[in-house]
């Protein structure tokens, strides 16, 4: 079965906030980007892409058959996306296994498991 991992900061540390960033030790850092490195190379996982910072966002709708768009994210920025990565596992506990090794899960963010629709 193949999974989405959505991957919500909520207030974990990222570069992206230098402040928060910098309250970890060096060593602090390095491992949050070696268990993401660690998590990339786990068999069965498509890396996706981090993503900008929550206020970078374009929203897009359509009404009455117009495109609007309003810049700025549509959720609040606790709840804005970091990244996502696609994962092929076995099932949905070995998801769940992934998503609790994403350093945000642990630093007061939250992953959200979702299984693909395969047509």
């Amino acid at each position: 079965m193949k999974y989405m991992l959505l991957i919500h900061q909520g207030d974990a540390p990222t570069p992206y906030d230098a402040d928060e960033w910098e309250r970890l030790s060096e060593d602090e850092q390095k491992a949050i980007y070696d268990a993401y490195k660690g998590i990339n190379e786990t068999p069965g996982v498509s890396p996706g892409l981090q993503l900008q910072s929550a206020e970078s966002p374009t929203t897009v709708r359509v009404q009455d058959g117009r495109t609007l768009t309003t810049d700025g994210p549509f959720v609040e920025a606790k709840e804005a996306l970091g990244g996502y990565l696609i994962y092929e596992g076995d099932d949905l506990d070995a998801a769940i296994e992934l998503a609790a090794r994403i350093p945000a899960a642990r630093l007061g963010g939250a992953i959200e498991v979702r299984p693909i629709a395969e047509w």
